[in-house]
């Protein structure tokens, strides 16, 4: 005989089938092979009693502190502990139950079902000769050489800017944006780019996303997420999808003392009101596109909890991008200069799509492709 630990359980279905375990025992013993964990903010303590008592009685668990069961607070911050089974039979069983169970358990059944996207790649493009990384600046004729080099090298999505939002940066006029960015769009627009991939705006100016999906683009970038309703109804208008990103005041003052309570909590609460906000505007939640702004207002510990929880954003039923491309938080894990951060990029990014991401938006697109086809290759 011999015992040996299964290290990576992605492919459990493929285990239990080269077993020999018929269908319907593979259904259900995959669902008994997955280990989630749920934090539970401020909940009633008449139901973090009951709760507890329904996890228990299945194998499951709730972690809870010490004056739940004397009732000692109103509310508490649990943990919920059990496989993916003991969670489906939880989001069924707490339905009949009050004290706002029956909203958890709605919501726990949106995170045990949500919509899969398949990974793309987004490369980035500026317009402007302030960007934070110079490899990424290109005008007129050398966008559009390189935005066909981009292509071939596997990006999906171009994502085209003229300000940058880098901190601190001073803002721009949407006549200056535009004239800036109008002869990369006519050039796509004249060549048909726009059938090879989708081509997006990284502007928050309702001129410049105007002129952008005359010419063919297809996705907007707001780095502002929603502030302005013209940017969303453009896009409801022209068919296009809709990027909205969190950002914790403006780029000239984000990195200022930036602070949360709870930043993964905060930024849900955010998406959630912008999300009813877009969908009002005539948006389709299908075409509605989550970015957590890494950088964006957030310092190195905000940024690494937020990817750490990405998979907690994808149960909005919304695409999730990921964008920490060469930026500074890897200078504060690692000392090293915009021009040497590619390794650490690769790391963040890998770690954002195993957490759920299926957009990564980065400067580095060959090196992209290669990473995410040998890391699709170990899932």
């Amino acid at each position: 005989m011999q015992l040996y630990r299964l290290g990576d359980l992605s492919d459990t279905r493929a285990l239990l089938k080269k077993l020999g375990v018929e269908s319907g025992g593979i259904a259900i013993m995959s669902k008994k092979m997955e280990l989630l964990c749920f934090y539970v903010k401020g909940l009633r303590t008449p139901a973090a009693n009951i709760l507890k008592q329904d996890a228990l009685s299945i194998g499951a668990e709730l972690a809870v502190p010490g004056g739940v069961i004397t009732c000692e607070k109103e509310h508490f911050d649990c943990i919920l502990i059990g496989t993916r089974k003991h969670m489906e039979i939880l989001s069924r069983k707490e339905l009949a139950q009050p004290f706002g169970l029956k909203t958890l358990a709605k919501e726990l059944k949106a995170f045990l079902h949500p919509v899969t996207f398949p990974v793309r790649i987004m490369g980035v493009i500026n317009a402007n000769e302030d960007s934070f990384y110079s490899g990424s600046r290109f005008q007129a004729n050398d966008a559009i050489a390189r935005i066909e080099t981009m292509i071939e090298e596997g990006a999906q999505i171009i994502d085209i800017g003229a300000v940058s939002s880098r901190p601190g940066a001073a803002p721009v006029d949407a006549k200056t944006e535009l004239a800036r960015i109008r002869p990369i769009c006519d050039a796509i627009k004249g060549s048909k780019l726009y059938e090879k991939a989708l081509f997006s705006v990284d502007s928050y100016s309702p001129e410049v996303v105007a002129y952008a999906l005359q010419s063919g683009f297809g996705l907007v970038n707001d780095i502002t997420g929603a502030s302005d309703e013209r940017l969303v109804a453009l896009a409801a208008e022209y068919g296009a999808k809709y990027c909205m990103m969190h950002m914790q005041g403006t780029p000239q003052t984000m990195q200022k003392n930036p602070a949360y309570k709870d930043v993964t909590a905060q930024v849900s609460a955010f998406f959630k009101e912008r999300i009813a906000k877009a969908e009002s505007l005539g948006m389709k939640r299908e075409n509605i596109i989550l970015d957590v702004g890494i950088g964006f207002g957030k310092t190195l510990e905000h940024n690494l909890t937020l990817i750490k929880n990405l998979r907690h954003f994808t149960h909005f039923g919304c695409e999730v991008l990921i964008g920490a491309s060469r930026k500074s938080m890897i200078d504060k894990i690692v000392p090293t200069p915009v021009e040497e951060r590619l390794p650490g990029t690769l790391a963040l990014h890998l770690k954002a799509v195993e957490n759920g991401a299926s957009i990564v938006r980065c400067h580095d697109v060959a090196e992209h492709a290669q990473a995410l086809e040998v890391w699709q290759a170990l899932h």
